[in-house]
């Protein structure tokens, strides 16, 4: 989108790409997959950082917005797929959310069908966003009546958070999720010092603070694109959240130890452990297309490790027989932690969803608990506040394994949770994050080795 017309045109244009990838995810894409999708075409800065704009404000107003256009629009349509939905959902984000001047957008929203093909849909688009200007506080009135719009969570998962968590606490995250999350870069100690990369920033009026607690942790307050920060190119830095910063911190492997990473896409937690000290490290996946971003990743910081595609529920596809020092089972979950950044967790996400993730983790922590060797530490991670995949599921692990203990953690943010230790979405500017740290007993039995 380099050379374009009037900037009504670029508008139009912009809100298409947007509605394109909307339609996508309302399909059941991934908001990273869509969003890296449609900024391809882009060549500007600010154009994609638009663009990412409007899709998280959609997505973070979901349900809101759909309470609005059940009342809005005279006849259901086809499906969330469909481009007048897709059109609706970002023209009241930018009403409502972004609180952009309602004449330039509605008129681009509308316009943005005829992009589309759609040319019949523009003054219906044009309609329907006109008459919620001119009945917006009857509007919202209305549907503050639906916990799902006023929650902006599915029924189930606000249900499940205040059973876990109380009432105030449940609605303290889901307020949190609401919010734009900053963006958390690790510093790559092998290859630049947190200050030459704060000076770095500074210099192009990018501002960061450096974390009290994590040495090598910046926190910038609003979401950027780091390809474009200084040093990414040259691998000074890695993009994770502070809450995931804690894990290789807790894990702290000797130098020379056998690390096993066994869910270890996209490498942010591998290359922590490995810019640390030296270590032999093994990273796991099973996702080819996971496994080829964990190699970029490590490339970039010029990092090494065994790298090798298998299920680790399957130790025989990887494991040498030899015992590991220190495993990380950062496991697949809810991603219920995470929603701040990855709003279409809201849409994906169903109930039903967590007993398959709930095998899948009691899986992996016995299927490589026996790898373990005695006096090694095993850490188990989630980015979940769900207490079925965390405390819960640990603590029956815990309780099926005498040679397993959980060890007492102590964290500046956060708070203890029965052998763990809970970080909620915000608390430290952070993501929601759940660890336990177990220590193998050498002087009582375990399970057999495979």
């Amino acid at each position: 989108m380099a050379d374009r017309g009037s900037d009504a045109e670029r508008g139009a244009s912009l809100r298409a790409l947007a509605a394109e990838a909307l339609m996508r995810v309302h399909r059941g894409a991934s908001l990273r997959d869509a969003l890296a999708q449609a900024r391809e075409p882009l060549s500007e800065a600010r154009d994609r950082a638009f663009l990412s704009a409007l899709l998280f404000a959609s997505l973070r107003a979901h349900f809101r917005h759909r309470a609005l256009l059940r009342t809005l629009l005279r006849r259901p349509h086809s499906g969330r797929a469909d481009p007048v939905l897709a059109l609706l959902h970002l023209g009241l984000a930018q009403l409502e959310e972004l609180a952009l001047p309602p004449h330039a957008a509605v008129a681009a929203t509308a316009e943005a069908a005829r992009v589309l093909g759609r040319p019949r849909l523009v003054a219906l688009v044009n309609a329907v966003l006109r008459r919620f200007l001119r009945e917006r506080e009857t509007l919202l009135a209305a549907i503050a009546k639906d916990p799902e719009a006023r929650l902006g969570h599915p029924r189930w998962l606000s249900e499940r958070l205040a059973a876990d968590w109380g009432e105030a606490t449940a609605a303290a995250i889901m307020e949190e999720n609401r919010k734009p999350a900053p963006l958390w870069l690790r510093v790559n100690r092998r290859r630049s010092q947190r200050e030459t990369l704060l000076s770095a920033l500074a210099a192009r009026g990018i501002e960061a603070e450096a974390d009290a607690h994590l040495a090598d942790a910046l926190r910038l307050p609003e979401s950027l694109d780091p390809r474009t920060l200084p040093g990414y190119d040259e691998g000074w830095f890695a993009v994770q959240d502070g809450a995931g910063q804690w894990a290789a911190e807790l894990l702290s492997p000797f130098p020379g130890a056998r690390v096993l990473d066994a869910c270890a896409a996209p490498g942010g937690k591998a290359a922590a452990l490995l810019a640390a000290t030296e270590l032999k490290l093994t990273a796991v996946e099973s996702d080819p297309a996971r496994l080829a971003r964990l190699r970029e990743n490590l490339a970039r910081l010029g990092l090494e490790a065994r790298v090798l595609q298998a299920d680790a529920t399957r130790a025989e596809s990887f494991w040498d027989g030899e015992p590991y020092d220190r495993i990380l089972i950062d496991a697949p979950c809810s991603a219920t932690g995470v929603v701040r950044r990855q709003p279409d967790v809201l849409l994906h996400r169903q109930p039903g969803d967590l007993a398959a993730l709930m095998g899948r983790q009691s899986a992996l922590l016995e299927a490589l608990w026996p790898l373990l060797a005695p006096g090694g530490r095993l850490l188990y991670a989630t980015c979940s506040v769900l207490r079925d995949e965390n405390d819960r599921l640990v603590g029956a692990f815990l309780d099926r394994h005498p040679d397993a203990r959980a060890l007492p953690l102590r964290l500046p943010v956060g708070r203890p949770l029965g052998p763990g230790w809970q970080i909620l979405p915000g608390e430290g500017a952070m993501d929601g994050f759940f660890m336990a740290l177990l220590e193998r007993d050498a002087a009582r039995p375990g399970g057999l080795r495979p």
